[in-house]
């Protein structure tokens, strides 16, 4: 059978757009993908190692003016894995054009500008790299949930920890500048928690907030804690910082409930902890489950029980779950409606952090 052909072309040269390569080139060796991905075009800031990248992962051009991809009749799907404040414009001109667009997170700077990108998508297949979702971990804790495995929920607690800010041998980026960045750790990590709880415990109606600041001269949060309150009754918390010595890059959550509790760190990818309190109490406690089969979340796609996977395969899954929702002509999650949901909670929190008071999502 011929497949169709779907034509990328991806937005960005650094660690992201590594990332999103790999995806489109792996994809079909785990899953029968209903589509065929072709490599069409590779934008950056930099022709020669533009050439070096496209040359490894099989990229058939390169640019550097990322509107030659969107001006592009031949491409179908705009990836966008540039700093922050070129995710607005980038998207607004895909969807101007038609495209499938496809993008990392945070979805935009602003509430107003996410707005703006849901609202020109409209009626457009949409992805954000919300990549975390696709965890075996998280996807089959997200099954004990719906399976009532969790009960009422009472708590729920995630921190993102990294520890390079306190680096001083590391130079300045993009996520340094808040012109190009737009925060610090609240959109770079605390993103990732907001939609990690979004999509383990529904919506967050209300939260407070502090930040912090520990490098001299730089105008981005080092460091952000909230406290939430859930639609459900439950209340959070959340605390991102790049100023956690010895921690290389710690997500972690744990969500606990009348009938049972879960909790994840991504720096133990492969397990997922899980108590269940309905049982003999003498019995009760909390048990390391390796979640890589069998009957767990992807385990058909990947390697046999028991042989790990790592952070790549989370992007892989991502591809993989979209290809097959755009063949089937469901809806996909998470696309930009979700991440602007992910947008105003994020929009919450500065505003809490500033004012010192509560602030509504």
């Amino acid at each position: 059978m011929v497949k169709k052909k779907l034509r990328i072309a991806t937005i960005g040269q650094g660690f992201m757009g590594k990332a999103h390569s790999n995806a489109f080139r792996q994809a079909k060796h785990f899953f029968d993908l209903p589509f065929e991905l072709e490599l069409a075009l590779l934008c950056g800031r930099d022709q020669q190692s533009l050439e070096t990248m496209a040359a490894r992962w099989g990229w058939e051009s390169t640019s550097t003016d990322w509107r030659e991809a969107v001006s592009r009749w031949d491409i179908d799907v705009i990836d966008i894995a540039a700093p922050n404040n070129l995710h607005t414009p980038i998207a607004l001109a895909a969807a101007a054009a038609g495209k499938m667009i496809w993008c990392e997170k945070p979805l935009a700077n602003t509430i107003e500008d996410s707005a703006r990108m849901v609202e020109a998508a409209r009626g457009l297949r949409t992805l954000v790299w919300f990549n975390y979702r696709r965890v075996p971990a998280i996807a089959f804790a997200r099954q004990l949930v719906e399976q009532d495995r969790i009960g009422t929920p009472y708590h729920y607690r995630a921190t993102y920890l990294q520890e390079w800010g306190n680096d001083p041998t590391r130079p300045p980026n993009w996520k340094t500048d808040l012109a190009q960045a737009g925060s610090g750790v609240l959109g770079d990590l605390l993103c990732h928690s907001i939609d990690t709880a979004l999509y383990l415990n529904g919506p967050i109606t209300e939260v407070s907030a502090i930040q912090k600041t520990f490098a001299q001269n730089r105008a981005i949060d080092d460091a952000t804690l909230a406290l939430a309150r859930f639609g459900n009754g439950s209340v959070g918390s959340f605390e991102a910082t790049r100023y956690a010595t010895g921690a290389k890059n710690r997500n972690s959550f744990e969500l606990h409930g009348s009938n049972g509790a879960v909790r994840f760190d991504l720096e133990d990818l492969n397990r997922l902890e899980f108590t269940d309190a309905t049982g003999p109490r003498n019995l009760q406690g909390p048990r390391s489950i390796l979640v890589t089969g069998p009957d767990h979340p992807y385990w058909s796609n990947f390697w046999k029980p028991a042989h790990i996977i790592g952070y790549e395969h989370t992007f892989i899954a991502t591809v993989a779950d979209f290809l097959f929702a755009l063949d089937r002509g469901e809806p996909f999650e998470p696309d930009f409606g979700t991440a602007h949901r992910v947008q105003l909670v994020l929009d919450a929190v500065a505003r809490a952090a500033a004012s010192g008071s509560a602030a509504t999502v």
